[in-house]
């Protein structure tokens, strides 16, 4: 195990958005968590990624191909996830507009996940609440039970829907409103809409992931992803 918690962050476009959030993770973070950025192969930023990189300005970055999917950050995500699920106790998820704002936060977050039951932990994004885990944190073992850390009929949108989901339905749910992790989102005011904001939530992207998204929570796959999830745990 190099660290129990690694935070994976989907990120195209926003060099500069991935510095700020290495900052404050150095600033926050008390488990020695780390971020690592997953970038598109064609992103006209990638330079600038790079450049971070070398620089020291962030720690750790991957490169998606794109082969297995489209526009959005489900197909990186689990890309992500299931390269670190077996190395590291604990995964998490933040976009590239997300920023750390409690001292200690990993170690609040890797507290409330530490257990032999299933677990989804997330804290308070300003935006939300407990309304939805825009950030979220879970145990390795559900991602490998799953094969996914959200499922991959869904682009971009209603993968914090899934995440909530799981955690009720597991009884593993669990909310932090005293951790602040904020979500920078333009809905809040806190952000411009760039491209990249407007590509993803689309009127087209957002009818066809919630359409997705009903259909996977109402259908068998969510029910055998439960049940692969039961099992890992020996329920």
């Amino acid at each position: 195990m190099t660290t129990d918690l690694m935070v994976i962050v989907p990120t195209r476009g926003r060099p500069e958005s991935a510095v700020r959030l290495s900052r404050a993770f150095e600033e926050t973070t008390a488990s020695g968590a780390l971020p690592v950025f997953v970038v598109d192969h064609d992103d006209p930023s990638l330079p600038g990624y790079k450049e971070a990189l070398d620089q020291g300005l962030v720690p750790r970055l991957l490169v998606w191909d794109g082969a297995q999917g489209g526009a959005g950050l489900c197909f990186p995500l689990n890309f992500a996830a299931r390269r670190y699920a077996e190395a590291v106790d604990y995964v998490g998820f933040m976009g590239d507009d997300h920023l750390p704002r409690t001292l200690g936060w990993d170690t609040e977050m890797i507290r409330e996940l530490d257990s032999l039951e299933p677990r989804i932990a997330y804290g308070n994004d300003l935006l939300q609440g407990a309304n939805l885990p825009t950030a979220v944190f879970m145990q390795s073992r559900m991602i490998q039970a799953t094969g996914v850390m959200a499922p991959q009929v869904m682009r971009h949108l209603y993968l914090d829907n899934y995440w909530k989901e799981l955690g009720e339905r597991t009884g593993g749910l669990r909310y932090r409103d005293d951790v602040v992790i904020e979500h920078l989102h333009p809905v809040a005011g806190k952000a411009d809409w760039d491209e990249g904001y407007r590509r993803v939530n689309a009127s087209a992207v957002d009818t066809h992931d919630r359409e997705a998204w009903e259909r996977y929570r109402d259908g068998e796959q969510f029910a055998r992803d439960l049940r692969a999830v039961a099992t890992e745990y020996g329920r």
